[in-house]
């Protein structure tokens, strides 16, 4: 380990113990009319597209953002001219007039930023997935619990009006067994392929801090710009768009953590990923629910999203355009059932509001905390089986993938 990388580490985990005695932090006790100022850690492209969404909300104010590419700064700067800019996140949670933090860094990133955000009494906008592995999960759960704060995974389609009707209807489904959905794109590496900016060096990007926790490696821009791509800091598209189909039926049919998953597939058609770009997941569930969840970054005949709950009374459809249709067992509706023609509806916007609103008023928000943590688990199980070539069980007493 290098000695500035040793140092980060050092120093994260020193503003973490530095930070426990205000595990419990009230921050600011804002009224109706206050102005909730955020901060956005990590300006990726997914980063900016939420601090856009966090702008649009009334009352809510862009005080400060953290990355380590002075890049993604730039590119903050010319959004909102002026606001404080850092390559060290910590700088952001020692502001005491932040309320609340956006954290949107690569996935291997999101326990050192969440803990300490947590620690230092912000609240959390946290990307899914959101946790890179068991171990993560437990510290983000362990510093999350008797804290007091409010916590919104960036699972958006929980946000949208699909999950209610989903939860209307499945009390009229029976015996529900089985729940398909799919996750269709026809398009490169997913769409995911970032070309490197000549700025792209050592000089412009904290590679130790980039790198965190994960393995050591000589800075290489391609490992950072395309991220995604790596086993050391992604799950590959389980953690990308899996992880929104497991939040949204996990919430709605109120399913817990799968006992065991089998995922298989391979990477075909692109050769830069250590990820695959065909997959196959198969959970079993506690609730004797079977959950199959395919992929293909070569086809979008079901595009982002065209999913099925199958129960003996009847089938549940939900879409990408966020329609749920429910055809009881004797119809035979086969228009129901058809790929869709429509554009898969965002609800990232109403998703933040929700976040700001209940930042406010201090409810449970759309995506709490316990939804991320059993569908961070699940994605988790999913990249461990295709990497072991084995089916995977979770060990309830442990929390262990074995």
């Amino acid at each position: 380990m290098s000695s500035n990388r040793r140092e980060f580490i050092t120093r994260a985990i020193g503003t973490a113990a530095g930070t426990a005695g205000a595990l419990a932090a009230p921050g600011r006790v804002l009224g109706a009319n206050d102005r909730i100022r955020f901060a956005l850690i990590g300006a990726g492209s997914r980063g900016k597209e939420i601090f856009r969404a966090a702008m649009k909300v009334p009352n809510a104010e862009a005080a400060a953002v953290a990355d380590v590419y002075t890049r993604r700064l730039d590119e903050v700067r010319a959004i909102v001219p002026g606001i404080q800019a850092h390559r060290d996140f910590r700088r952001v949670l020692d502001d005491k007039s932040i309320d609340a933090v956006l954290i949107a860094t690569p996935q291997h990133q999101h326990v050192l930023n969440f803990v300490p955000a947590i620690q230092a009494g912000k609240d959390v906008y946290q990307e899914k997935t959101m946790a890179f592995n068991p171990g993560h999960a437990k510290r983000m759960r362990k510093a999350f619990q008797g804290s007091g704060r409010v916590v919104q995974i960036g699972m958006q389609m929980n946000s949208g009006e699909g999950i209610r009707k989903a939860k209307e209807w499945a009390g009229r489904m029976g015996t529900i067994t089985v729940v398909q959905a799919h996750h269709f794109r026809n398009a490169p590496y997913g769409g995911w392929l970032r070309q490197i900016p000549p700025d792209c060096d050592a000089e412009h990007v904290d590679w130790p801090a980039f790198e965190g926790e994960a393995a050591a490696h000589p800075f290489d821009p391609q490992r950072y710009m395309n991220w995604r791509f790596f086993w050391d800091y992604s799950g590959g598209n389980v953690f990308e768009n899996m992880v929104h189909q497991v939040g949204f039926w996990f919430e709605a049919l109120h399913l817990g953590i799968p006992e065991a998953v089998t995922m298989t597939g391979a990477n075909y058609l692109s050769p830069k990923m250590q990820v695959p770009d065909v997959m196959n997941v198969s959970m079993s569930l506690p609730e004797k629910v079977t959950f199959i969840w395919n992929s293909t970054f070569s086809n979008d005949y079901y595009g982002e999203t065209q999913d099925y709950v199958f129960g003996t009374a009847g089938t549940l459809i939900h879409k990408e355009t966020d329609e749920v249709i429910f055809q009881p067992q004797k119809e035979k509706q086969a228009a129901a059932s058809a790929a869709p023609q429509s554009e898969y509806l965002d609800f990232t916007d109403r998703h933040m509001r929700n976040f700001f609103d209940c930042v406010r008023t201090r409810k449970e928000p759309n995506s709490p905390f316990e939804i991320g943590f059993r569908a961070a688990i699940a994605c988790q199980m999913a990249c461990a089986s295709y990497r072991r070539q084995a089916t995977v069980r979770w060990d309830p007493g442990t929390e262990e993938i074995v």
